[in-house]
């Protein structure tokens, strides 16, 4: 796997289960990290991947545990009000691209410990920052053309209706 997505503390089943179908279409895995909703809501199943089996995912119980499972140079940390220019990130195969909450962000506590690793968000991917899932796969896409060996993701061939 080329390159890998955390969500830190996700809340919407819905946008979750999206960027899980997102993540299975371009081979990257998604590592989420708890606290979270049940992975069983029917809500974040249905708005995932036809087959969950195509998606290598990962539930981590704590801040802690994925910090453990991964090494802290092949994390990025992207944010929209960041001023560092995503350009200057330097992406590696493995990669883990992170991102904070729907609402609040990346923690100021990540922000503080790791500056030289937290970006802005890609141009294109700051117009959608309203829609999450929407922001999260341009960030991917813009890390996947940047990273020797990573594969592009597929353009999407259609939108499901929102409810």
């Amino acid at each position: 796997m080329p390159l890998h997505v955390a969500l830190l503390e996700p809340r919407t089943p819905s946008v979750t289960g999206d960027l899980a179908k997102r993540c299975a279409a371009v081979d990257a895995s998604l590592h989420l990290v708890s606290p979270l909703f049940s992975t069983e809501d029917p809500v974040f199943r249905n708005a995932g991947p036809a087959d969950w089996d195509t998606l290598d995912w990962w539930v981590h119980p704590m801040w802690r545990d994925f910090r453990d499972a991964m090494s802290r140079e092949r994390c990025l940390y992207f944010a929209a009000d960041s001023d560092r220019d995503p350009v200057d990130a330097p992406f590696k195969p493995n990669s883990v691209l992170v991102f904070g909450t729907e609402d609040l962000g990346l923690p100021d506590k990540i922000r503080e410990k790791y500056p030289e690793r937290v970006f802005g968000l890609p141009r294109a991917a700051k117009r959608k920052q309203g829609d999450t899932a929407m922001a999260v796969e341009l960030t991917l896409k813009f890390a996947a053309q940047r990273t020797p060996g990573a594969s592009e993701p597929a353009p999407r061939k259609s939108r499901r209706p929102r409810r």
